[in-house]
């Protein structure tokens, strides 16, 4: 069930990053680097930073074990949903209304002609987070029934509509290929809500939030039994949402640490030479697929079942299926670090090598990844782990270990890249990394962590892969290419 779960996810979202490749060589394609596209790219940030920090994961790591736990399921998940909607629907007629103090906010250096041509752009995007939202609370209850096939592909929708939106507006005056690109975010997300909707209606969640409705109603003034009932009733799904923001606060915070680092890394690579900030999201941008592939929809498959075994009391369960989980990405992470490392330049090589992306940019790029591949091994162990943490309720406590992993990971940056340079700021990300790995272990348990990593057999399996993918990689080197 776990490796279903697994492949269901992986593959959902490397069709997504596929899909979003294209759609950025199509964006490049159509809009260029030009001010037209930046204005879109302004526009669509917020919504995108939404989708990140609650895609992966920091919704379902407060909503999960708070849906095991509470008796009144429906009403629980209805009230949140509500709660959020309210807040959302409330927010965007907002942005509406005040768009250009918003986009001003967004983009301080456009001028007042630019703040008024991107403001409309503002106000459309800003709609997808309420649509996100929706498709965010219904992943997560399917992820309850373990089906994980409408989470996994909805991004990719996002990224096909887009596709379609430019494509439609292939050949229109900029503005206007923007204006249908933003109308095009919108249509995905219409589209990821509406992948989900069977499988809610097949597995009774809809249902279940209509029981919600009759559990969320006012009670009746006069005082009887029945009264008292649905007094209790309400009472127990307010201290479950209580729970609940009380998790997700530092749960989000926990999640949008990534983003923190990546604004900072970028700050800091503005005081180094020319080109320093495309280095790094050029390396990261392909750090990024074998954890997302990997760690994400590992951690994904993972969490409902730990979650699940915590809540009844089943540890030694939840261990297994750690054991299982940690095993599985410590190969697959291990080969990507080893193949990544040795073929670094190569893999920048064939991806960027192409016009004004010269020689030196690819040495110079393949650096940088390579101080990034130091840290995906920790990085995505880290996030299994965690997973101990947050099925306990401890969001605030892995909320705690990220911020002082981001501090320590922004002092070694900035120590290392007047050694370093790029390459400096990308090792400095790889040490924070080691940090949650290392801090998330002690709470974790090391004994816990002992018993999972002394496995005679797969230490075997793994250098025994390591070893012939090492000869193959040698091979490859001396007597196909190597640049």
């Amino acid at each position: 069930m776990f490796f279903k779960a697994f492949f269901t996810n992986s593959s959902g979202i490397l069709t997504s990053r596929i899909l979003g490749f294209f759609r950025d060589l199509l964006t490049a394609t159509i809009l260029g680097s030009s001010i037209y596209s930046d204005m879109f790219f302004v526009a669509f940030k917020l919504p995108n930073l939404f989708r990140r920090v609650f895609g992966e994961g920091a919704f379902n790591q407060a909503f999960l074990p708070g849906f095991f736990n509470a008796r009144l399921r429906g009403g629980f998940a209805l009230k949140i949903g509500l709660i959020f909607c309210i807040i959302l629907l409330c927010l965007s007629v907002v942005v509406c209304v005040f768009n250009k103090p918003l986009t001003k906010l967004l983009a301080f250096g456009f001028s007042d002609d630019l703040i008024a041509l991107t403001a409309p752009l503002v106000a459309i995007n800003f709609w997808y987070l309420l649509l996100i939202f929706i498709v965010t609370l219904f992943g997560a209850m399917l992820q309850y029934k373990r089906n994980f096939t409408a989470w996994a592909y909805s991004p990719a929708l996002l990224n096909l509509a887009m596709i379609i939106a430019l494509l439609l507006a292939r050949g229109s005056e900029s503005y206007q290929a923007i204006l249908t690109l933003s109308y095009g975010v919108l249509a995905g997300g219409i589209a990821q809500i509406l992948l989900h909707c069977y499988p809610m209606w097949r597995l009774g969640f809809f249902k279940l939030l209509y029981v919600g409705f009759k559990e969320l109603k006012y009670k009746n003034p006069q005082p009887n039994l029945k009264n008292a009932q649905k007094t209790s009733k309400q009472d127990s799904i307010n201290r479950n949402v209580k729970e609940f923001f009380k998790q997700f606060s530092p749960a989000m915070f926990g999640s949008s640490t990534a983003q923190f680092a990546s604004f900072i890394d970028t700050l800091l690579a503005s005081f180094l030479a020319s080109g320093s900030i495309s280095y790094l999201y050029y390396a990261n941008r392909i750090f990024q697929l074998p954890l997302a592939i990997f760690a994400i929809a590992t951690s994904t498959a993972l969490f409902p079942m730990v979650a699940k075994y915590i809540k009844e009391s089943k540890e030694s369960l939840a261990l297994r299926e750690l054991s299982r989980s940690f095993w599985l990405l410590s190969i697959l992470l291990s080969l990507c670090v080893l193949g990544g490392y040795v073929l670094k330049n190569e893999i920048i090589w064939l991806l960027f090598e192409r016009g004004k992306f010269a020689r030196t940019d690819t040495l110079l790029c393949a650096g940088v990844f390579g101080a990034y591949l130091v840290g995906l091994l920790p990085f995505g162990l880290a996030r299994i782990f965690s997973l101990w943490l947050y099925s306990k309720s401890k969001q605030a406590l892995a909320a705690k270990i990220s911020a002082f992993s981001l501090l320590i990971g922004t002092f070694c940056s900035f120590v290392l890249m007047q050694y370093f340079g790029a390459i400096g700021l990308a090792l400095g990300g790889s040490i924070s990394g080691f940090f949650v790995f290392f801090l998330t272990l002690h709470f974790f348990g090391w004994n816990h962590f002992w018993n999972i990593l002394w496995n005679p057999k797969w230490i075997l399996i793994l250098c025994f892969l390591l070893s012939v993918e090492f000869l193959i990689l040698i091979a490859f080197k001396t007597y196909v290419f190597s640049l």
